[in-house]
């Protein structure tokens, strides 16, 4: 029989990622050993109270029972105690905070609570393939705006508002930004949400690296500006900050009404984070703040080593205020062999340097040229990375 998938499938960009993914492991297989830069997956141990807490939590009986979809009450709780003792934010636990499993499975339910066939949002370019896919999945059309950080990036995006049919339903946006590593600070999302009111649309922040920042620099949540509860959402994750990846466990919260709808939605869809896993996360965000600090250093030693090391490359790249990535416009002499393409040329790393990147084309057209590197391999394995990529390159 051939299977015909929904539209919303058919419109799915191609996942390059998924492509270098089975290569990854494909190579893996055959016995090389693949240095894995591509992927934001933390490689360090979660705090050890939370991994105690969990190994207590999982021998109780009544924990492996369904939880309940929006996170059960002291986990949403101790989520808006840290909003308040971190960003100064107030947050209702019952109906301004839900639990997601993880951010990524949040923004997308959110995007299908909100967004329908007709619906249009606007995202930054390039971006996290989830700020465009999630918005196709639930059968909206996304509108693609030059990123930035300033106010001529706020003026774009206010000319868009002004004059796109039908008015954009939702702004999406993402600081520190993955891909790019760009940063704002507090009085970029005072202009935000002045913008929303002006133009009446919702606000969705992915705050998914407001914890890992370097140098003094302290991220702002987008709740912390005037009003921003009135007109928007904020989603964060325990995934990067107490490498809690695998756990899958994060939030969303601010506007009610838009709390409501993404509960409605994961009502119908799921039961629950595994209880265990809630517990431990409670102990995580009571106790953890020492670890981020230190898992920051980490971070910030990993990422000097690789900056300076791709420079001598004839890389461009600008040292990072914040995330766990390094976003690099590549030597213009590297991507001759490809005609250009980023994603041949990380396509190539992964079978002949056995280095794996991410191609900056797999975040949009404006990505074309960079490449995105994952802070997540000791500094013996960075310097091995860019040995085993010279080596390649001067061939």
């Amino acid at each position: 029989m051939d299977i015909k998938v929904a539209g919303r499938i058919e419109r799915l960009p191609t996942y390059i990622l998924g492509q270098l993914k089975q290569m990854i492991y494909e190579r893996r297989k055959a016995g090389a050993d693949v240095i894995d830069m591509n992927m934001g997956n933390p490689s360090d141990a979660p705090p050890d109270p939370v991994v105690d807490k969990i190994r207590e939590a999982v021998l109780d009986p009544r924990n492996s029972r369904y939880s309940a979809s929006a996170g059960v009450y002291n986990l949403r709780r101790d989520m808006a105690r840290k909003y308040e003792r971190k960003w100064g934010v107030e947050l209702d636990p019952d109906t301004e905070v839900i639990a997601t499993i993880g951010s990524k499975e949040g923004f997308s339910h959110m995007c299908l609570a909100l967004l329908g066939p007709g619906d249009c949002a606007v995202v930054p370019d390039p971006a996290f393939q989830i700020h465009t896919t999630a918005v196709i999945l639930a059968g909206g059309s996304v509108f693609l705006v030059p990123v930035g950080n300033d106010d001529a990036f706020l003026a774009r995006m206010d000319d868009v508002l002004n004059h796109l049919q039908p008015k954009p339903k939702v702004i999406i946006l993402c600081y520190p930004n993955n891909p790019t590593t760009m940063t704002v600070d507090q009085g970029f999302f005072e202009k935000v949400v002045d913008l929303a009111a002006k133009h009446q649309v919702m606000v969705m922040h992915d705050f998914a690296y407001g914890e890992t920042c370097f140098d003094g620099y302290q991220a702002p949540s987008y709740l912390q500006a005037a009003g921003a509860k009135e007109y928007g959402v904020e989603f964060t994750t325990l995934s990067k900050p107490y490498n809690m990846a695998g756990w899958r466990i994060g939030f969303c919260c601010g506007n009610s009404q838009m709390i409501s709808a993404l509960g409605t939605v994961k009502g119908y869809y799921d039961y629950g984070i595994f209880q265990a896993v809630q517990i431990a996360a409670i102990v995580a965000m009571r106790e953890g703040d020492s670890h981020i600090q230190k898992q920051n250093e980490i971070y910030g030693q990993r990422r000097e080593l690789l900056c300076s090391a791709l420079r001598k490359l004839g890389w461009e790249v600008e040292t990072p205020r914040a995330s766990m990535f390094v976003w690099a416009k590549v030597n213009p002499e590297h991507l001759k062999p490809y005609n250009g393409s980023t994603n041949d040329f990380c396509i190539d790393m992964v079978d002949k340097a056995e280095v794996a990147l991410t191609p900056g084309a797999a975040f949009g057209d404006l990505g074309e040229g960079y490449v995105r590197m994952a802070l997540v391999e000791n500094e013996h394995r960075i310097r091995q990375a860019i040995r085993q990529l010279t080596r390649e390159l001067k061939k």
